[in-house]
């Protein structure tokens, strides 16, 4: 079982890198380098912000111009350029997200010597997703929790979890005195289960606050993060009333052998340290039809996913029903996730 602790790690400094010394190592202006220099940087602070990244992509161009530098390397260096200057995700042309995805598996397969699957599938018409939790059927289990783990490429090292399980006492439903770290057989007597993660609002307070517009929600209404944009300023985490955010203290780890290598751009692709990440429902399983990793998991079936525009799925059916809820109702957020008991 992943046990539910978080804490702080220091990144190990980077590597220097050679200096170029000549004009004719062909790397000056990399493909589309005008192009993204020349658009509008009305997300950032232009001038610091532009300033740290020419420094930031001068050692990629020198890495690759060193003369002791194999073609590989030189590749490399290339393709972290070219990933470094790109714009914000959500704005990209079609070509542009391809270019992208293309070149962050060719620099998975440099890196590691073998292959992931990399998708930016865009959110499917007519469909808006939405979750239902039955707390009756609820155990306890944590299935939920290692699935998600592994499904979404968690860090292991800080045990990093979106799911969270909260142990109440029956007649009792106080977050603050929900029993998070419960180590002992479950269920226990006298006590139920109730699951929280990113709820994926409608209204969305931790998309307000982002300064660099680095998370929005798409048309499907889950809510995302270009980890790439992301400057780790964490006001979506202090926005957010549900605790559904996560930050990476330090380079997440996952075990090669564990790695998931079937991945979303937006979702589960891996992270780097001093970014947010968070549930995405499995929107490299949910966009392919497919139920998120805590659904398939949950051995009670307590965990129901849909599509809210459908008047025949399931989930439609629950809430029109059964007697629902949502948490803190009161703030407007309109969370897509509701909770229910037979």
């Amino acid at each position: 079982m992943f046990f539910k602790r978080r804490k702080k790690e220091e990144e190990m400094a980077p590597q220097k890198t050679e200096g170029c010394g000549s004009d004719s190592c062909g790397c000056k202006q990399p493909d589309g380098f005008d192009q993204v220099i020349k658009k509008p940087l009305d997300r950032r602070s232009a001038l610091k912000g532009l300033t740290a990244g020419l420094l930031a992509g001068t050692g990629f161009l020198n890495s690759s111009c060193s003369a002791t530098a194999g073609d590989a390397d030189k590749e490399l260096a290339s393709l972290k350029w070219n990933e470094y200057f790109k714009g914000n995700y959500q704005l990209m042309t079609a070509e542009e997200k391809n270019d992208t995805v293309n070149r962050l598996e060719k620099m998975y397969e440099l890196n590691n010597g073998g292959k992931i699957n990399l998708s930016d599938t865009g959110a499917v018409k007519d469909v808006l997703y939405g979750y239902a939790f039955n707390i009756s059927k609820c155990q306890g289990y944590m299935d939920c929790v290692n699935a998600c783990v592994e499904e979404n490429n968690q860090d292991r090292d800080s045990q990093m979890q979106y799911i969270r399980i909260h142990e109440f006492k029956k007649g009792q439903m106080n977050f603050e005195m929900a029993d998070d770290n419960f180590y002992h057989e479950v269920p226990a007597a006298g006590h139920f289960y109730m699951g929280t993660q990113c709820f994926h609002c409608e209204n969305p307070p931790c998309v307000d606050v982002c300064p660099v517009k680095a998370t929005w929600k798409e048309k499907d209404g889950i809510v995302v993060i270009d980890y790439d944009w992301c400057i780790g300023c964490r006001y979506c985490q202090a926005a957010c009333p549900y605790d559904g955010r996560r930050f990476n203290w330090s380079t997440p780890h996952v075990p090669e052998n564990e790695l998931n290598k079937d991945q979303h751009y937006l979702g589960n692709r891996p992270r780097k340290k001093g970014v947010m990440e968070k549930c995405t429902f499995c929107i490299q399983r949910s966009r392919n039809g497919e139920n998120p990793a805590c659904v398939e998991a949950c051995p009670t079936g307590a965990r129901i996913f849909g599509n809210l525009l459908d008047p025949d799925s399931t989930i439609r059916w629950v809430i029109e029903n059964k007697k629902v809820f949502r948490l803190k109702e009161d703030l407007g957020t309109e969370p897509k996730f509701w909770y229910f008991m037979d």
